[in-house]
């Protein structure tokens, strides 16, 4: 019997009687809301229902078919149980702890990676803010009001998602938990520090015209402790060793780092912008390298995964803009990092066909600020080298940049509001721990004589009834 079968068939043993089929991902286990809901009512469980609550967990093969896993998955388990350009999806062979058959509580289906949307918006403010005060691009006479609305919506949707992941944490705490141990959704974890750096960085002058310098300290703090555990697996090896997990999306764990160099800057501090900006510059050669040189035994990334080729314009085009914050002018190092990020903008963007035929993923809204990004770089750029092909060039990019994120938006609302399926059945956070056991010929053959057993001793039931009839 699989997991999810088993987590169906155990979800409810009666007419009325409380769904148990998530308890598993639950923080308070599902047992503290039925306790309470009796004592509130003033009515005694049944005395059957007093026995399943004594009784204790089991163990063996009867825990598994009650669906309760036992700990998080290993990090290898993720990779044989999941498949799909960002582990999502289910493999032919494996069952999951969750039933399949129904829709899920929303906030199981809400995943952290929702806070790219937060990532999209808030680079969008800090670009047209950037339009809006350059001296490039003053010609197109932009006003501040753009980036004042920009700003807000991106403040409403940091509130809300971060309400309602608050809330997944409060209420499911194992899911949370889950998706911090996979391979990829952990790198998504830095996604609402950085959009809360984003949103420090675009914040209009109309609303503040300076930011406390204890502001950057808080928002850097949970930064340093993701990049404590995270780097040191990279470092110390083991099974989430650099090497094994390395895929595109971590360069979220490393655009943090110059994001907050370049807040830091602004701000007016000195040595913390230095600091987290070698710290960038280290752990974004090591991963450069790493997902440049694939090794000749790493499979090809699938199609679906191809728009997160971008995160790698990411880093160089932020890092250009903190070092010249950081030294005060945009000199040889920021024009290196600059150079660095078009070039890689360009060779992903004349291989057009890399970006067809491909399914529409909440993730993608994480892959829209690399594009910002290089267009911010680029309006910085021809301030300082001011002609008419980079000023072309700076228009051109943050066209590129703003009709993504438009299309991006319209999609997302599309799949929400027509297709009812923008959040599906979050399949990463519920396979098993451990390798479902294959059906051998032994076991078929013990379930054909099990067979014959009962039959023939149905047969006698039936004899031994007519023979009292009679």
């Amino acid at each position: 019997m699989s997991r999810g079968s088993g987590a169906r068939m155990g979800g409810r043993s009666s007419r009325g009687q409380r769904d148990t089929s998530y308890d598993s991902f639950k923080t308070w286990s599902g047992k503290l809301e039925k306790q309470l809901a009796t004592h509130l009512r003033g009515v005694r469980p049944p005395p059957q229902q007093q026995q399943q609550e004594g009784e204790p967990e089991v163990e063996g093969g009867a825990a598994e078919t009650s669906g309760r896993p036992y700990s998080t998955p290993r990090v290898q388990r993720f990779f044989a149980a999941l498949e799909g350009p960002e582990l999502d999806k289910l493999r032919s062979s494996e069952e999951l702890v969750l039933p399949s058959d129904k829709t899920w509580p929303f906030l199981l289906r809400f995943p952290v990676s929702a806070f790219g949307m937060c990532l999209g918006m808030s680079s969008q403010a800090i670009l047209w803010k950037n339009i809006a005060i350059a001296a490039s691009t003053r010609f197109l006479h932009i006003t501040v009001r753009a980036n004042l609305v920009l700003w807000c919506v991106s403040v409403a949707l940091m509130c809300f998602v971060s309400a309602l992941y608050a809330c997944k944490v409060a209420f499911y705490f194992e899911a949370v938990r889950r998706e911090y141990y996979h391979p990829i959704r952990v790198n998504f974890f830095f996604a609402p520090w950085i959009a809360c750096l984003f949103l420090a960085i675009g914040v209009p002058e109309l609303v503040v015209e300076s930011l406390p310098h204890w502001l950057w300290y808080v928002l850097m703090a949970p930064i340093v402790c993701l990049e404590l555990k995270i780097y040191g697996q990279w470092i110390s090896g083991g099974q989430r060793r650099l090497s094994k997990v390395a895929n595109p999306s971590n360069h979220l764990s490393v655009v943090g780092n110059f994001v907050g160099a370049l807040l830091g800057a602004i701000m007016g501090l000195r040595e913390g912008p230095i600091f987290f900006f070698a710290v960038g510059l280290a752990h974004y050669i090591v991963l450069f390298v790493t997902l440049y040189q694939r090794l000749p035994t790493s499979e090809t990334l699938p199609r679906d995964l191809h728009p997160v080729f971008f995160l790698f314009v990411a880093a160089p085009s932020v890092a250009c803009l903190a070092w010249a914050r950081i030294t005060g002018e945009f000199g040889y190092g920021s024009r290196i990092a600059y150079f660095i990020a078009m070039f890689l903008y360009a060779s992903l963007a004349v291989r057009i066909n890399m970006f067809r035929g491909f399914r529409f993923s909440l993730a993608w809204w994480a892959y829209t600020f690399p594009m910002t990004s290089a267009a911010i770089a680029a309006i910085r750029y021809s301030s300082e080298v001011k002609n008419a092909f980079t000023q072309a060039m700076c228009i051109a990019l943050t066209v590129v940049a703003t009709l993504t994120v438009t299309m991006l938006f319209l999609t997302t609302l599309l799949h929400a509001a027509v297709h009812h399926d923008l959040f599906p059945n979050d399949i990463a956070i519920a396979i098993t721990e451990r390798r479902p056991k294959p059906i051998t010929n032994a076991d078929l053959s013990e379930l054909q004589r099990s067979k014959v057993s009962a039959d023939a001793a149905y047969r006698d039931l039936e004899a031994a009834a007519r023979t009292a009839s009679s």
